[in-house]
C-alpha cells in the first residue's frame, strides 16, 4: 500500500485514482489553481473532469489533507501544507504566493483576545507586496 492510500484511509476517505493523483500533485508543492491541478492530474490519468478535481479537492480539504486559500482578487489555490498555521505573502504584480511561518515563532495569532465565544483553531494572515522578480522588473522600468 502506498503512502497516499494510507493517508486517505486514515482520514476515512475511499482510495480512488483521482484522489491519489491530486495528492501527488499537491505533494509537489506550491499554491496551485484548480486549472493547474487538473492539467497535472490529466498527465497522470489521461481522463478526469474539472468537476471531479473540484470534488476531490473539497474532500481533501474537509479531511484536513489540503488547504484552500483565496487571496483577494485571485482564484482559490490549494496546497498540501496543513496543520501548522502558516501564513502567506502574495505578490501584487504577478500573484506569486510564498509560505511564511507564524511570525512570532509560536501562535500568538490564535489568541485574538475577545473571540465572542469562539474556540479559534486557525488564523489566516496574508501579507502583500512585490516578489523579487517584479521588484527587478519595476526597477528596470524606472
Amino acid at each position: 500500500m502506498c503512502a497516499g492510500e494510507e493517508l486517505l484511509r486514515s482520514r476515512g476517505l475511499r482510495v480512488t485514482r483521482p484522489r491519489l493523483a491530486v495528492l501527488d500533485v499537491l505533494a509537489e508543492g506550491g499554491h496551485l489553481e484548480v486549472e493547474e491541478i487538473t492539467r497535472r492530474v490529466r498527465q497522470r490519468l489521461d481522463s478526469v473532469s474539472t468537476q471531479a478535481v473540484y470534488d476531490v479537492l473539497g474532500a481533501l480539504s474537509r479531511a484536513g489533507l489540503s488547504r484552500r486559500i483565496e487571496p483577494a482578487g485571485s482564484p482559490a489555490r490549494y496546497e498540501a501544507r496543513v496543520g501548522d498555521n502558516h501564513h502567506h505573502v502574495v505578490c501584487r504584480s504577478c500573484g506569486e504566493i510564498a509560505d511564511i511561518d507564524c511570525t512570532a515563532g509560536s501562535t500568538p495569532c490564535l489568541d485574538p483576545g475577545p473571540a465572542h465565544g469562539f474556540q479559534v483553531d486557525e488564523a489566516e494572515v496574508t501579507f502583500w507586496g512585490r516578489c523579487p522578480a517584479c521588484q527587478a522588473r519595476r526597477a528596470a522600468d524606472d
